[in-house]
């Protein structure tokens, strides 16, 4: 099994010398298929900071860090067309083991929609537009188009007596982060351009507003406002007193919008219809008329491949005056050359530019300049599981007979913060490097958990200004490091947020302590057989090894406290269940039972020792403990042979209750099977 932890650490770059070397390789490939590209595009902008943002370190126009302003500013940026995969990444969730919630936030980032584009005309200009839609069978009941405030048009269709308001609209918007603009965005805003749109369908005129809640990055940067049947747009048609009309049967639009389906109405050759059959006919009339089409569109943005900062892997591109190339093979790896001043600029430019040395160079007598921005943290990310099983390869990423073996990835721990970033953008690599024949496996994690958070003593996040954090190197120097871990893996699920208990430790301490006596003081452990051991150790290997691959930790550690105990009460215990214990146990508790190994005669490491195996047979318990009661009242317990004839049976009950039917006459006894034995007298 391959597995790991995301801990994504920069020195792996010291540990394989040949790590920006790939990393580069990978965007030159990526590069030459056209994958990867430099465009000019709006982004969040944070002079003080001297970096870009993404969306969610950006709070009411400032950055989350420090509280300074941002705006939307249009700079070159390298990104990367992962919309292409769009389609691919979608399939491959099906046949993945992971958590539901995760594939299903994945789902909604790459956010598969199927409907139309339709061409609208603007009155009195030759301009057009396009806008997406899911529904095109409610195109009746547009009353109204929305541009984002950055649609390339805003500038040529804004009447003059619209100008100034239209400016200061764009303006405020340029403050504002996508997430403000759509999901944080309870107030509708928005301004008239002071034209109009034709309907295509019955050719009437509909006003063009522009708002922030159209982003120019999704869809076509417009969209066909239907108030009857979308919440969104019926509050703004409400707010600024627009046409409301009903195109599906049901609801009432003087107070709410209609989204639920229903026969079509005041839709001409749609009315009577149904939704499905009302699309596929008025695509088709679309398709007819050459003003639309049937359209598969995805939420997925292109991914930003490009910070403005000293750190990271150096992107392998020159620019000359009329074009740009990316550097050989044997040019790379590209390393950051040494800056007396590594802080970010106020201008946009990367602190790579200081380096005048570096940036500046000649290919075949032409000069040109060293890309300055580098690669995101999510570059190495992507990627960087596959060298661990190949870290000194000069040649390729890993030998192929090795990632054949090794590969896809067994386990996978992590947190769901990064469902839409690396395990996003992991996927996406993986799948480019498969489909060009470099990896063996088109998915690089096939199983994926994720792991929960211990939270304060309170019930709250642990934090320094909360006074509930626990120092785990306090823990370790009171009670060991082993019992540290047993108790973190005992708490509960793995997968859920746990509160610290001062007090839970020092049980786990406890049971490290009874392990250590048993092997250590008390003398039992022997090379003879001992069956009374014989349920108990293998059903707990059973147990143990089907909790550890289900990561049922707590439950597994309870089995293993079980056995300690039943070991406490016989005299010998067995050398070989011994053994089998302390190799259940390692993987919570490495150093103790390491140190037990090695003292039961074992010269070789524990962690290379076969994992320990059971008799099925031996896990059926053969015999149960049998209540006996008297008139219904319990009056003894006794240990017996399952199966037994209830003839034995009932010689070993009234045994065990004589004094109790000592001068009475039994009236009754009732045997349940291996349950009960009850006896009525009077």
């Amino acid at each position: 099994m391959l597995g790991f932890s995301f801990d994504w650490d920069r020195e792996v770059s010291t540990a394989d010398p040949n790590y920006y070397k790939w990393t580069q390789w990978i965007f030159k490939k990526l590069y030459e298929d056209g994958l990867a590209r430099l465009i000019e595009m709006p982004v969040n902008w944070c002079e003080e900071l001297g970096t870009v943002l993404a969306n969610d370190e950006v709070i009411n126009g400032k950055s989350e860090r420090g509280g300074f302003p941002v705006v939307r500013k249009n700079m070159k940026q390298w990104v990367l067309d992962i919309p292409k995969y769009a389609e691919q990444l979608l399939e491959g969730l099906d046949k993945l083991d992971w958590p539901e919630s995760t594939k299903e936030i994945q789902r909604n980032w790459i956010g598969k929609s199927t409907g139309a584009e339709v061409i609208f005309k603007i009155s009195g200009s030759n301009n057009t537009f396009t806008v997406f839609t899911t529904r095109p069978d409610t195109l009746f009941g547009a009353t109204y188009c929305v541009l984002a405030p950055e649609h390339e048009l805003i500038q040529s269709i804004t009447t003059p007596e619209r100008k100034e308001q239209i400016d200061e609209y764009i303006k405020l918007a340029a403050t504002k982060s996508d997430l403000e603009r759509t999901e944080l965005n309870k107030d509708k805003t928005g301004v008239f351009t002071g034209s109009y749109a034709i309907n295509p369908v019955n050719g009437k005129q509909i006003p063009i507003w522009i708002s922030d809640y159209v982003l120019n990055t999704y869809g076509t940067g417009a969209i066909m406002a239907v108030p009857a049947h979308d919440s969104r747009d019926y509050e703004f048609a409400t707010k600024f007193r627009l046409d409301i009309i009903p195109v599906l049967e049901g609801g009432d639009v003087t107070k709410e919008a209609f989204e639920g389906d229903g026969i079509h109405i005041n839709s001409d050759f749609l009315d009577g219809l149904n939704k499905e059959d009302a699309i596929n006919k008025i695509i088709n009339w679309l398709e007819e008329k050459h003003i639309g089409t049937k359209k598969v569109n995805y939420k997925l943005r292109e991914w930003i491949f490009a910070r403005q900062r000293y750190w990271g892997e150096p992107i392998p591109i020159v620019h000359f005056d009329d074009d740009m190339i990316v550097l050989n093979d044997e040019d790379l790896p590209l390393v950051l050359p040494e800056l007396e001043d590594y802080s970010p600029s106020k201008t946009g430019a990367s602190p790579l530019d200081r380096a005048s040395d570096w940036v500046n160079i000649t290919i075949d007598n032409k000069h040109g300049k060293r890309e300055t921005s580098t690669m995101p943290g999510s570059a190495g990310s992507s990627w960087y599981f596959l060298r661990y099983i190949d870290p000194r390869n000069d040649n390729e990423i890993a030998d192929k007979e090795l990632m054949k073996h090794w590969m896809p990835v067994d386990l996978y721990m992590g947190g769901p913060e990064h469902a839409v970033g690396h395990l996003l953008y992991s996927r996406f690599w993986n799948q480019y490097l498969y489909n060009k024949g470099i990896v063996s496996h088109k998915e690089p994690f096939y199983k994926l958990r994720h792991q929960g958070m211990i939270l304060g003593s309170n019930g709250e996040k642990m934090s320094k200004s909360k006074g509930n954090v626990v120092n785990p190197d306090d823990m370790v120097k009171n009670y060991g490091a082993d019992a540290l871990r047993i108790y973190e893996m005992f708490m509960g699920p793995i997968d859920a947020a746990k509160p610290w208990d001062p007090n839970g430790i020092e049980g786990s301490k406890k049971f490290v302590d009874r392990v250590w006596r048993l092997f250590v003081e008390l003398d039992k452990i022997k090379e003879q057989d001992n069956t009374e051991l014989d349920y108990v150790y293998n059903f707990t290997v059973k147990k143990v090894t089907k909790d550890y691959e289900n990561m049922d930790f707590n439950t597994a550690i309870s089995q293993m406290m079980i056995f300690i105990n039943e070991c406490y009460k016989v005299n010998v215990v067995p050398k070989k269940y011994a053994l089998g214990f302390l190799q259940l146990l390692n993987p919570v508790a490495p150093h103790i039972t390491e140190e037990l190994w090695h003292l039961l005669g074992n010269e070789n490491t524990i962690a290379y020792s076969t994992w320990p195996t059971y008799d099925e047979a031996k896990t059926v318990e053969n015999t149960f403990n049998l209540p006996i009661q008297v008139n219904g009242k319990l009056r003894a317990n006794v240990d017996v042979a399952l199966n037994l004839p209830e003839e034995e049976m009932k010689e070993i009950a009234h045994e065990k209750v004589a004094s109790y039917l000592e001068g009475k006459e039994i009236v009754k006894e009732i045997y349940v099977k291996n349950k009960i034995y009850n006896i009525v007298v009077k």
